[in-house]
């Protein structure tokens, strides 16, 4: 509690704040989680690759040879030094289409990531706190949309709200994504409701949303972190699916609009093939670089990780 600090500092010392005694360990948690990401050999891999794709997505325009929407080209052209992955059937670079398309799905990622992850957190921490008939109809609404199935639930709003751009992809993608991590969440503040401190919250008086969000949330910042990467990875093949099958704004660049143009104009039978693998391909590294990202985050909430990859080095450096 921090009502009980000034009770230990001795006398005529200048008191110290709340904010100045958490700042640096909050600080150190961020710096050792960080680090213990990084030591891990998979993790780090993500962490290239993930980097890797940010970049481009930030500097698209200064290392794009044209611009995502410029179809002034020979059209359906074959690989050549102008355009080193040919054109499409409109006659656009493929390669600048790549390299803008990374913009979509970096930003979906991580924006509906965020949100799904927020909204997961928010009901996830109530639900396991709260008892009662608000936990049980809270607990219904989230095992409701557990059991509609993910994709066809996707399928059917983004057909109703068609043509709203990457705003109702965000919204689609978050709607149908929060429901799993709430419940893991709320598994986890079930079993911090009986500790010790949060027993000693209350007794104190502290409200539920001060016992919440500044005594249990604080206890789980691994289980959420994890819950946005896998958030994440979801979004960026969720938009991707959307944008495939037409569900999307069809005028954008992205990675699921070059498949879905790609499909509309027979790709593989004018022997295009470059247009369905190139895309394919980097929405596979860019999933797959938040995975590797997510057995770091393991390794941070779960200290057997950390003992046994340190086991494994030990022995490696012995043989």
């Amino acid at each position: 509690m921090t009502s009980t600090v000034s009770v230990h500092l001795p006398e005529g010392a200048p008191p110290t704040g709340p904010a100045e005694q958490k700042a640096p360990s909050r600080w150190l948690t961020i710096a050792r989680m960080g680090a213990t990401i990084w030591s891990n050999p998979k993790a780090k891999i993500g962490v290239v690759i993930f980097g890797v794709f940010v970049l481009v997505a930030i500097l698209a325009p200064l290392i794009a040879p044209y611009g995502g929407s410029e179809n002034g080209f020979e059209r359906n052209a074959d690989a050549s030094w102008a355009h080193w992955m040919g054109t499409t059937a409109a006659g656009e670079d493929v390669l600048s289409q790549l390299i803008y398309g990374a913009r979509i799905s970096v930003f979906v990622g991580v924006v509906a990531g965020v949100l799904s992850t927020l909204v997961a957190v928010a009901i996830g921490l109530s639900w396991g706190y709260m008892k009662g008939f608000g936990g049980d109809v809270v607990g219904f609404i989230v095992n409701l949309f557990l059991v509609i199935p993910g994709l066809p639930l996707m399928i059917v709003i983004a057909a109703y709200l068609q043509n709203g751009g990457i705003a109702v992809i965000l919204a689609v993608i978050v709607i149908t994504g929060w429901a799993w991590g709430a419940r893991v969440l709320r598994s986890q503040t079930q079993s911090l409701r009986s500790r010790d401190f949060v027993t000693a919250a209350r007794f104190s008086g502290e409200s539920a949303g001060r016992i919440v969000f500044r005594e249990i949330l604080p206890n789980m910042t691994s289980l959420i972190t994890g819950s946005f990467f896998g958030a994440a990875t979801s979004a960026i093949l969720a938009e991707a699916g959307l944008e495939f099958l037409g569900l999307g704004d069809s005028s954008i660049v992205s990675w699921g609009t070059i498949l879905y143009w790609a499909q509309n104009s027979n790709a593989l039978l004018t022997g295009q093939w470059i247009l369905l693998f190139a895309p394919g391909l980097c929405i596979a590294l860019l999933a797959m670089s938040l995975t590797l990202i997510n057995f770091g985050v393991d390794a941070v909430g779960n200290p057997r990780l950390r003992e046994g990859g340190a086991k494994r080095t030990k022995k490696e450096a012995r043989a």
